[in-house]
């Protein structure tokens, strides 16, 4: 936060905050808005400072400030101030008190500052990367081989038994595989489309946590899942047309088509509820993504295959 930014009251008329810019302009730290304050330093209004330029100067500013302001308190996290300025496109986000007092800004180049840290701290999380300090450097400026190796291994080896235990999960459906071989060709597929649907899911909604603090999770939640029946109908029926025109018995076909329709809303519930439950125990939900969440999905979609695979084949 910068707190050397131009503030004026709202009687003032625009030729005089016109004088004012053109005399300090190298006093102050940013000039992208003129701040208006009351008496008591409350912050009432923002006029861009392109638009004082060509408005009348004979006009008080009161009657071109905008009073709908986006603000941000001291406490927030610096990532939410990045995405308030890109949400509402503006250049700076005035920082204000829980009464209203006006503190300072953050500026234009800090943003973009925050935005290049944040995406870096974000993708690392979702490569598994995470809770100690200076990681980032570590990770990008240092060329020591340990490092890489001591911040890549844990997740891995996390990832690694999620594949044994889908490997221990596929054998226990043995019989079924016996019944119909066919079954083993399509887990990569039913895998797959676990993995993007989820990561879809995953993705926009960590934003939009970052975005809206208060934002509903039962209101989001119902909306993924309406949209998720309809995408998990959708390839569904492409997945047991196709089926049916290509392979057979015809069992097979119902088969993969429930399965995608149940897979994909197991994802898009395992996308949604991993990133909350991380946010109740006030752990960055990022954490969730990449191989954690991958290992889950993985196996939760392999029991579900063959699980509908057993009830159609009766076994």
């Amino acid at each position: 936060m910068v707190k050397n930014v131009p503030t004026i009251r709202q009687d003032l008329t625009i030729g005089e905050v016109v004088n004012l810019l053109l005399e300090k302009a190298r006093d102050f730290q940013t000039i992208s808005y003129v701040y208006v304050v009351d008496q008591n330093n409350k912050l009432i209004g923002t006029v861009s400072v392109m638009e004082i330029f060509s408005l009348p100067k004979d006009r008080p500013v009161k009657d071109f400030m905008k009073r709908n302001i986006v603000t941000i308190h001291p406490n927030a996290h610096q990532e939410r101030a990045a995405m308030l300025a890109i949400r509402h496109n503006i250049k700076s986000v005035p920082v204000v008190d829980k009464d209203g007092y006006f503190l300072g800004i953050i500026p234009s180049d800090a943003i973009m500052s925050i935005l290049h840290e944040e995406h870096i701290e974000d993708a690392l999380k979702a490569g598994g990367f995470t809770g100690t300090k200076g990681l980032m450097k570590d990770l990008i400026s240092s060329y020591s081989y340990g490092t890489y190796f001591k911040k890549r291994l844990p997740w891995l080896i996390f990832g690694l038994i999620g594949g044994v235990m889908a490997a221990l999960a596929i054998e226990l459906f043995e019989s079924t595989l016996k019944e119909l071989l066919t079954l083993a060709a399509f887990v990569p597929a039913i895998v797959y489309m676990a993995d993007a649907v989820g990561a879809q899911t995953q993705t926009i909604f960590i934003r939009s946590l970052a975005i809206d603090q208060n934002l509903s999770f039962k209101k989001y939640m119902k909306r993924e899942i309406i949209v998720g029946v309809a995408l998990a109908a959708v390839l569904g029926v492409i997945i047991s047309a196709v089926s049916f025109i290509w392979w057979s018995p015809a069992s097979l076909g119902v088969i993969l088509g429930f399965s995608f329709f149940v897979t994909i809303i197991a994802a898009i519930i395992i996308a949604m509820m991993l990133p909350w439950f991380f946010l109740k125990i006030r752990v960055d939900p990022a954490v969730a993504s990449g191989p954690f969440a991958t290992t889950i999905r993985d196996l939760a979609s392999v029991l579900i295959y063959f699980g509908v695979a057993n009830v159609v084949l009766g076994l």
